[in-house]
C-alpha cells in the first residue's frame, strides 16, 4: 500500500525526471556508457524501512561515496591518532581530484578528496592484496546489509586512465604518507571506487550512519558510535568538495557525492537518503540529486541545524471500538452490537512533538492496524507541537484513509495552529472546517459508533423518554415499589446548558432522568472542564453521594432540555420508617451493580489504551 512519504518521493521523481541539465562523466570512459535518464530516489529509516522510486535498483559504481566509509574503516582498525598523522580533517575548498596537500608535511587536507582517500585506503587491514580487498568489501557489505561486488569493467577503465590519481599516489609516497609500493593502495582505491551499488544500497548505508553505526536491517554494529560522529563531521565539512559550504547551508545534512551520479545524505537519528542520476554539474555532483535533496530538506524540515532533534514515538496508544466506547451511555442492545462490530473502529492516540520521522513510523502502524477498519480516528489531544512535515503527512494520511474507503477523522485539532496554517496555505478553502468537525475524540467516536451500528442493522436509539420502571436503579422493582418511589419524587426541568449539579455543592438529592441528556464534567488543571460521560433517559445522576453524602465530585450540565424526578436523600432515609426497607435495599443493591459495571468498563478501556 503506498504511504504518504512514498507518494512524495514519486512526486519529486516526476518533477525532476525531465531535467536535462548536466552531463554524464566521461573522464573514466566506462562511466560514459551510463543512460542519462536513469533516476532513482530512496529513503531508509533507522528502523529498517526503505522507500524507493524510479531506478532505485539500477546498479552503478559507488566512486567517491566510498570515501567516508573507507575513512571509518581506517579509524576503526587504527585509531584517530595514527590516521590523523597521514590524513587531515580540514576542508580544501577544491575539486575532488585536486592535489591538496599540506605544504609542510605533504599530508592530504582531508579524506574526502582523492589524495586523502588514497591515503585512507592504505590503512585497510590485511597481509596480502586479496585479504585487504576482502576486508574492504566485507566492511561495505556490512553497511549495505547485503553482499556487494566490484564492477570489473569500471575498475579496468579507472585503472587504465587514472593517471592523475597515479601521480597523486607517487606524491604521497614521496612525502612518506604512503609506505612501500604506492601502486598497491592505489589499485585497491580503484577497486573500492568500482564497487557496484544501487540507490537503495546508498540509503541503507546512510541509515546505518544515522542509526549510530548499527545496520537497521541486520541489527549488527558496523562502526563504533564515536567514529560515526567523526565520519559525519568530515562529510559535513568536506563531503561535497567545493560545494560543501553551500550544501550544508541549504540542505543541512552530512553528505557525499560520486561521479557516477550518486548522492548519499544522512539525518542522524532518523534516516538516510540515496539519490542516483548520472548527469553531473560542473562540480561533479548529480544535478537531479542536488535538486531532490534540497527539496526534501526544505519540504520536510530535515536541516540538521534548524532545531535539536530527539525523536520520540508519536503513537501513544491504539485501540478498537469494541474495547473503548464513547461517553454516551448506550442501551444494552447497542453495547452488545458494539462488542461484535466495534472492531471496525480504530482509535489512535498521538502525543508529544510530531515531526517527519515520528509521524512516518506512526503512519505505518496506523495503515497496518486499520487495514480491516471502516472508521479511523486520529486523536491529537496530547500533541503539543507539530512541524510542517508532520502536518503534511497527517493530512495526507487522513486523505489516503478516505481514498481507501474509510471514514477518517482528525480529533482535537482546533488549537493546533501549525496544522491550521498548513491547511490554509496548502489546501482548498473550507478544508479546515471539514477537518475540524469533531473538536473532541468523544464526538468523533460517538459518530463512528452510530454509523457502524447502522451498518450492522442496529439503529441507535433516539433517546426516547424513560419511565421510572426503566431506570437502571429500579431493576427488579415490583409495580407497588415503583408506585411508592414515584410518589416520593418531585419533578424537575432544566434548559440546555443549565447546571444541574455544581462541583463541590452539598449532596442532598439524586435525579432519575426521564427525558434529555446530561454531561458529567470535572474541573481540569488548565482551568477548564473535561467531559467524563454523557447520560440519557434511564440513567441517574447524583447517586454516587447516596452512601456517604460527600460534596459533589463533579459538575452535571444539561446538554439538551432535561426532565426527571428528584429523590431527596431525606426521603430516602425515611423509607424504613415508612415500611419500605426492601425498596431502600434494592436501590442500594442496584447502585452497587451500576458502579461495578462502570468500574469494569473503565478497567477494560484502560487496558486497551495501555
Amino acid at each position: 500500500m503506498p504511504t504518504p512519504i512514498l507518494k512524495h518521493l514519486q512526486t519529486l521523481h516526476d518533477t525532476f525526471a525531465s531535467l536535462d541539465d548536466g552531463a554524464v562523466a566521461t573522464y573514466i570512459p566506462e562511466l560514459g556508457r551510463a543512460d542519462p535518464s536513469w533516476f532513482g530516489i530512496a529513503i531508509a529509516t533507522v528502523d529498517g524501512v526503505v522507500y524507493e522510486v524510479g531506478d532505485s535498483r539500477q546498479e552503478f559504481t559507488i566512486q567517491s561515496i566510498s570515501k567516508p566509509f573507507a575513512y571509518g574503516l581506517a579509524l576503526e582498525h587504527h585509531g584517530l591518532k595514527r590516521v590523523s598523522r597521514r590524513v587531515g580533517v580540514e576542508p580544501s575548498g577544491d575539486a575532488f581530484n585536486s592535489i591538496s596537500l599540506d605544504p609542510r608535511s605533504g599530508r592530504p587536507l582531508n579524506p574526502m578528496i582523492n589524495a586523502g582517500a588514497i591515503a585512507t585506503t592504505s590503512f585497510v587491514p590485511g597481509d596480502s592484496r586479496e585479504k585487504r580487498e576482502r576486508a574492504m568489501l566485507g566492511f561495505f557489505d556490512a553497511f549495505a546489509g547485503r553482499d556487494l561486488s566490484v564492477d570489473e569493467a569500471v575498475y579496468r577503465s579507472e585503472r587504465d586512465t587514472g593517471h592523475r590519481n597515479r601521480a597523486i599516489a607517487h606524491l604521497l609516497r614521496n612525502a612518506d604518507v604512503l609506505e612501500g609500493d604506492p601502486e598497491e593502495p592505489l589499485d585497491l582505491y580503484f577497486r573500492q571506487c568500482s564497487i557496484a551499488v544501487t540507490c537503495s544500497d546508498l540509503a541503507r548505508m546512510a541509515a546505518c550512519l544515522a542509526a549510530g553505526g548499527i545496520q537497521p536491517s541486520t541489527g549488527k554494529r558496523v562502526l563504533s558510535t564515536h567514529n560515526v560522529g567523526r565520519v559525519l563531521s568530515i562529510m559535513s565539512s568536506c563531503g561535497m568538495y567545493d560545494f560543501a559550504g553551500e550544501w550544508i547551508f541549504e540542505v543541512g545534512m552530512p553528505a557525499k557525492s560520486g561521479v557516477a551520479g550518486g548522492i548519499l545524505a544522512v539525518l542522524p537519528g532518523q534516516l538516510g537518503i540515496g539519490v542516483f542520476s548520472p548527469p553531473l554539474d560542473e562540480r561533479g555532483n548529480s544535478v537531479r540529486g542536488i535538486r531532490v535533496c534540497k527539496a526534501l530538506s526544505r519540504e520536510f524540515g530535515l536541516h540538521l541545524f534548524n532545531s535539536p532533534r530527539v525523536v520520540l514515538p508519536a503513537l501513544r496508544a491504539s485501540c478498537s471500538g469494541a474495547d473503548v466506547h464513547s461517553k454516551r451511555r448506550r442501551p444494552l442492545r447497542e453495547l452488545e452490537a458494539l462488542a461484535r462490530v466495534g472492531g471496525k473502529i480504530r482509535l489512535f492516540e498521538l502525543h508529544g512533538r510530531l515531526e517527519l520521522s515520528s509521524v512516518e513510523m506512526a503512519t505505518r502502524t496506523i495503515l497496518r492496524e486499520s487495514a480491516d477498519a471502516s472508521h479511523v480516528i486520529l486523536d491529537l489531544e496530547r500533541v503539543f507541537d507539530l512541524d510542517a512535515a508532520a502536518c503534511r503527512l497527517l493530512v495526507d494520511l487522513r486523505d489516503q484513509l478516505e481514498r481507501d474507503g474509510k471514514r477518517a477523522f482528525l480529533a482535537c485539532i482546533h488549537e493546533k495552529e501549525t496544522l491550521r496554517t498548513y491547511v490554509d496555505g496548502h489546501r482548498s478553502v473550507g478544508d479546515w472546517e471539514v477537518l475540524d468537525r469533531y473538536p473532541t475524540r468523544d464526538e468523533a467516536l460517538d459518530l463512528c459508533e452510530n454509523e457502524v451500528l447502522v451498518q450492522a442493522g442496529v439503529r441507535p436509539a433516539e433517546l426516547p423518554p424513560a419511565t421510572l420502571a426503566e431506570q437502571e436503579l429500579c431493576r427488579g422493582f415490583t409495580r407497588a415499589e415503583i408506585t411508592a418511589l414515584e410518589a416520593r419524587l418531585r419533578p424537575a426541568r432544566w434548559n440546555a446548558g443549565e447546571t444541574v449539579i455544581a462541583q463541590g455543592s452539598t449532596a442532598d438529592w439524586l435525579l432519575f432522568i426521564s427525558l434529555g441528556e446530561v454531561g458529567v464534567f470535572l474541573n481540569n488543571s488548565h482551568g477548564g472542564e473535561t467531559l467524563l460521560t454523557r447520560l440519557g433517559p434511564g440513567s441517574s445522576v447524583g447517586e454516587l453521594a447516596l452512601p456517604d453524602r460527600q460534596p459533589r465530585a463533579g459538575t452535571i450540565r444539561a446538554l439538551t432540555p432535561l426532565e426527571g424526578g428528584i429523590l431527596d436523600f431525606a426521603a430516602f432515609d425515611r423509607l424504613p420508617e415508612e415500611g419500605l426497607v426492601q425498596l431502600q435495599l434494592k436501590l442500594l443493591t442496584n447502585l452497587a451493580a451500576v458502579l461495578a459495571a462502570r468500574l469494569r468498563t473503565a478497567a477494560r478501556e484502560i487496558r486497551s489504551l495501555t
